[in-house]
């Protein structure tokens, strides 16, 4: 009768020479990497959520959406989009924070999640310590727009108008710390006009506001407000970003009137702390190949976003500089939610 391999008993282990010994050893504590490869290998094995902070039909949506279908392709297996809107964003990062981090679970990030850092004193997780940073996706500008009964057509217009008249001008917002609201703080504090911000439940309402006359300026992202410019119902002043943007070429920054001035909206794949780095790298790979399609590149420029191909660890940087620029913003101008 054939005997059972159970294991080596402890007497065994003490009858073994030390270089059996210290192979055996080496070879056990090796299988926990070489399962977490074989697992990144077969990632991903089911659907993957994709938590996107915002409701569907936005500029959130539209760009989670765009890079979830490549995903799909490109990968074999569904990306589904998950809606987690309100709480500027926190609700969807939380969820994200609490999910096992086995890659199954992923954020879309955006500059919202820099600004929340400092802009909320009591979040239940710490951002640039519970989310990894897998992939950058695009960089959207905000576009500098005014109703166009405002008589500037030109940002160094604007300002000499808004200096004649201090307090007079409504500059509109999609609420308050987000990147709309932010890049008029940051104008403000660099110009010196005085503008009475008007915090709007979202980008659309304040829109249609500005469209109608009700406030007179506002810094919005690209993807909300480029229709609205195409139309003639807005006058765009400029562009937020330190170059020109590739999908407006004409119309010039606000740093070539104001040096040193750069504020734009940008959007990435984040995952939960210690999600495995092979995985990371996988996904990675597989978004900078999509923001090399010629498809995907015009759909972003149609959108009036250039690509943003990084490294996890260029995508990280990012986010912390970030981080640390809005901040000095969040304090300098005092800003406090609701």
């Amino acid at each position: 009768m054939k005997r059972r391999f159970t294991g080596i008993s402890e007497r065994d282990v003490m009858k073994l020479p030390r270089r059996t010994f210290l192979h055996l050893a080496a070879g056990t504590a090796a299988l926990p990497a070489l399962s977490r490869i074989a697992r990144a290998q077969a990632y991903p094995s089911r659907p993957v959520r994709v938590v996107v902070g915002a409701p569907p039909g936005g500029g959130h949506d539209i760009v989670a959406r765009l890079m979830a279908q490549w995903l799909s392709e490109r990968l074999g297996q569904p990306f589904v989009i998950d809606n987690r809107p309100g709480g500027s964003e926190n609700i969807a990062t939380e969820a994200v924070v609490r999910s096992s981090a086995d890659g199954y679970t992923i954020l879309l990030v955006t500059g919202t999640n820099a600004i929340n850092t400092t802009l909320y004193e009591k979040l239940s997780f710490n951002f640039n310590r519970d989310i990894a940073s897998v992939a950058g996706i695009a960089r959207v500008p905000e576009l500098m727009v005014a109703n166009l009964s405002v008589p500037a057509k030109t940002v160094p217009e604007f300002i000499a108008y808004a200096k004649a008249n201090p307090s007079k001008l409504n500059m509109a917002s999609g609420g308050i710390g987000t990147p709309s609201h932010m890049a008029g703080e940051l104008f403000k504090m660099m110009t010196g006009v005085d503008m009475v911000h008007v915090p709007y439940r979202g980008v659309a309402p304040a829109l249609t506001d500005l469209i109608s006359g009700q406030v007179q300026v506002m810094f919005s992202a690209s993807t909300s407000s480029i229709g609205h410019i195409k139309a003639g119902r807005l006058r765009a002043l400029a562009v937020t970003t330190a170059t020109r943007s590739e999908a407006l070429p004409d119309i010039p920054t606000v740093a070539e009137f104001l040096p040193g001035y750069e504020a734009s909206n940008w959007y990435g794949i984040g995952a939960p702390r210690n999600t495995p780095v092979e995985v990371i790298d996988k996904v990675n790979k597989a978004i900078n190949a999509g923001l090399a399609d010629l498809k995907i590149k015009t759909r972003l420029a149609d959108l009036g976003g250039d690509v943003l191909a990084l490294s996890p660890a260029d995508f990280g940087k990012l986010i912390a500089d970030e981080t640390e620029k809005w901040g000095k913003v969040v304090r300098a101008a005092n800003i406090k939610t609701e």
